[in-house]
């Protein structure tokens, strides 16, 4: 009788497992642009780098721990949570070296992620509570690298960095702009065609537009610039991509950046 040749199953190739790479493009303006203002209005001082260096790292193992619970803790999920834990703790290791006084800050950030882990694991990455804890813990950061700047030397402050001369209102600023783009992306994707999210958005705005143009008139018309943004950009172009979204909110954090430097 002759054989049938069976041809041999491919093997298949090797997969990464999910979480190594963060997918949130938005999430870097919020890791990035609260350090920088901060460090800049405190002086850039050499221990900032490692403290950059397990800010970001970090957030790699914050993002990895998110999907690991959002999964129910699956197997294929675990091996970048163990490897930027380690490194995490690593970091922070040399952080507490250079930096002891950042440890007062540890009970100011662990409900904030404990909040945030807790909506991964009810599967509520996306709601406001979660948007709201991560924005907050971002903008905090403002104050902790001035916190550790070449003119924070000598501060009596429980926490460092917050008795720096007008960190606050920056921090206050860069709060008031995260938080509305919450609500400006939500309008865009999640939301769109939600009249009441977008009345929302565009509601809250022009609030912080006020609010801002109290403490400097020209800080106003940059916020205006973002009501304007709110209040067009749904309407005209409710079909916009999201990576037209990401570079508008490139666009829009480097402008607010440059825009609070001048207040540094």
């Amino acid at each position: 009788m002759p054989t049938i040749d069976r041809a041999r199953p491919a093997p298949r190739s090797r997969r990464r497992s999910p979480g190594w790479v963060p997918n949130q493009h938005g999430a870097w303006a919020m890791l990035l642009v609260p350090f920088v203002v901060g460090a800049l209005h405190s002086g850039i001082a050499w221990r900032q780098l490692p403290l950059l260096g397990v800010w970001l790292v970090g957030y790699f193992a914050f993002f990895a721990a998110g999907l690991w619970l959002k999964s129910r803790r699956k197997a294929r999920y675990l091996p970048p949570v163990r490897a930027y834990g380690i490194a995490t703790a690593a970091l922070g290791l040399l952080v507490v070296a250079v930096a002891p006084e950042l440890l007062r800050w540890v009970p100011v950030y662990a409900p904030l992620m404990a909040v945030s882990l807790w909506c991964s694991w009810r599967r509520q990455d996306r709601s406001y509570l979660n948007d709201g804890v991560t924005i907050v813990a971002a903008c905090l950061m403002t104050v902790v690298a001035a916190g550790v700047g070449a003119n924070a030397g000598g501060s009596d402050a429980w926490l460092p960095g917050a008795d720096q001369p007008g960190i606050w209102l920056l921090t206050a600023l860069l709060l008031a702009y995260f938080g509305g783009t919450v609500l400006y992306v939500k309008s865009l994707i999640r939301e769109r065609g939600n009249r009441a999210v977008y009345a929302a958005s565009v509601g809250y705005h022009a609030l912080a537009t006020v609010a801002a143009a109290v403490a400097q008139p020209w800080l106003g018309l940059v916020f205006a610039l973002f009501t304007v943004r709110a209040a067009l950009v749904p309407r005209l172009w409710p079909g916009v991509t999201a990576r037209w979204i990401g570079i508008g909110e490139v666009v829009a954090s480097l402008v607010l950046t440059t825009a609070l430097l001048a207040l540094v």
